[in-house]
C-alpha cells in the first residue's frame, strides 16, 4: 500500500516501512540500545535522502526514548543530575553537529560523510564488542572467572570542578558528563541516532554509573538532545515529515515492547556477540551500498507542484512546514512526546492487568 510523503516527496510502500520499523523497534528492546544506527541507513538504503532520513528517525527516537524513559521513572532508575549534565554539553555538541551538518550538504558531500560515519563507527564498536562477546562465551563455556576492577581511572578523572552524584554515588568532575554531552549532541545531529550506543558504553566504563541507573539516564537524555535535533533540523531545513514519523513512531514502539520481552530469555553474552555481529553486518552493508550498489532505490520521486492535490493532512502538513517551520517542528516534537506517553502508558496498564490476572490464577 503506497502512500506519499508531502515534504520528502516520495512514495513508499506504508506496510514495508512499519514492518520494518517494527523489526528495527524489535533489536533495539533486544539489546537495549535506540535504534537511529539501524532505521537511517534503512531509509537512506530505501531512496530517502540523508536530509530527511536523519531528522525524521531522530523525532522517531524521540518518542521511544519519551516511552522507556517514563517506564525507568515509574521506577526510580535515573539519574537526573548526571543526566542534566550531560544534556548541558549535548546542547552546544548538537549546535555543532547542525553546523557541520550544514556545511557538508552545502557541499553536496553530505550523504558519503553520513554513510562513512555510520560505517566506520558502526565496524570499529561492533568488532570491538564481537571480540568481547566471544571471549565472554569462551569463558563462560570454560567456568572461568575473572577478576575486574570496579572503576578504572583515566586522565578525565582528574579534571576539575567535582560534583557529588548522590543517586549514582560518584564524585566526579562536571567536565566528564559535559564532554561526553557534547560528542553525543553532535553524533546525534550528523547522522541521526540518539548516541545511546556512544552513552551506554561511556556510563560504564568511563563515568563509572550503577548499570542499573544506565538505561533510564541515556535515554532522558535523548529526549531533550533528539527534542534540539528535531526543531533546529525543522527550522534550518523543513525536513520532518510527520507522515513518515507517524508510521516510525508506530512500529518502532511496538517493536521496543516485543524485543524487551524476548531479551529477558537470552543471556548477556549472547545478546552481546549477536548486537555485534548485527553492528558488522550493517555496516558492511553500508559500504556495499556506498562504493559497489548502482541499482535503482525502492522509493519513487514524485515532485508536487499543486499541493491542492494533497489530502487535507498532507496539505496542512506542507503548508504549517513551508510558513511556520518553528511552530512545525515544536508540533513534531509535542506529537512524538505524546504517542511516547501512549506507548508508556499502555505497556503500563498491560503489566498492571497481567499482574492482576496472575494473581486471581494463583
Amino acid at each position: 500500500m503506497e502512500i506519499y510523503l508531502p515534504i520528502v516527496q516520495v512514495h513508499i510502500d506504508v506496510i514495508f516501512i512499519l514492518f520494518i520499523s517494527f523489526a528495527v523497534g524489535v533489536l533495539s528492546g533486544l539489546f537495549g540500545v535506540g535504534g537511529g544506527f539501524l532505521m537511517t541507513p534503512f531509509l537512506i538504503f530505501l531512496g530517502i535522502p540523508p536530509v530527511y532520513a536523519v531528522p525524521n528517525e531522530i523525532n522517531n527516537i524521540l518518542a521511544t526514548s519519551v516511552s522507556g524513559s517514563m517506564t525507568h521513572w515509574f521506577k526510580n532508575t535515573l539519574d537526573y543530575k548526571m543526566g542534566l549534565m550531560i544534556i548541558a554539553g549535548g546542547i552546544p555538541g548538537t549546535i555543532i553537529g547542525i553546523i557541520t551538518f550544514t556545511f557538508f550538504k552545502e557541499i553536496g558531500k553530505l550523504s558519503l560523510i553520513i554513510s562513512l560515519s555510520y560505517m566506520y563507527l558502526l565496524a570499529i564498536i561492533g568488532t570491538l564488542m564481537l571480540i568481547e562477546g566471544v571471549n565472554e562465551i569462551d569463558r563462560a563455556r570454560k567456568k572461568i572467572i575473572l577478576k575486574k576492577k570496579l572503576h578504572t581511572h583515566y586522565w578525565i578523572h582528574g579534571l576539575p570542578f567535582k560534583l557529588r552524584f548522590q543517586k549514582s554515588r560518584l564524585y566526579e568532575s562536571i567536565f566528564t558528563p559535559v564532554i561526553l554531552g557534547i560528542i553525543v549532541g553532535f553524533v546525534a545531529a550528523l547522522i541521526g541516532v540518539g548516541g545511546a550506543f556512544l552513552m551506554v558504553p561511556a556510563m560504564i566504563y568511563l563515568i563509572g554509573m550503577p548499570i542499573k541507573l544506565i538505561p533510564g539516564t541515556s535515554l532522558f537524555v535523548t529526549v531533550f538532545i533528539s527534542a534540539l535535533v528535531t526543531i533546529l533540523h525543522a527550522f534550518n531545513y523543513g525536513s520532518i515529515d510527520l507522515v513518515l514519523v507517524i508510521i516510525l513512531i508506530v512500529g518502532s514502539i511496538a517493536g521496543v515492547q516485543v524485543g524487551q520481552k524476548v531479551g529477558q530469555y537470552l543471556e548477556s553474552h549472547h545478546l552481546k556477540t549477536l548486537f555485534a555481529m548485527l553492528l558488522c553486518t550493517v555496516a558492511v552493508a553500508i559500504a556495499y551500498d556506498t562504493f559497489f550498489y548502482n541499482g535503482d532505490k525502492e522509493v519513487k520521486e514524485t515532485i508536487i507542484t499543486n499541493i491542492e492535490t494533497l489530502n487535507l493532512f498532507s496539505k496542512f502538513i506542507f503548508k504549517l512546514s513551508y510558513n511556520n517551520p518553528l511552530l512545525y517542528g515544536s508540533f513534531a516534537i509535542l506529537l512524538a512526546i505524546f504517542l511516547g506517553i501512549i506507548g508508556a502508558g499502555l505497556r503500563r496498564l498491560f503489566s498492571k492487568y497481567k499482574y492482576l490476572f496472575l494473581i486471581k490464577k494463583n
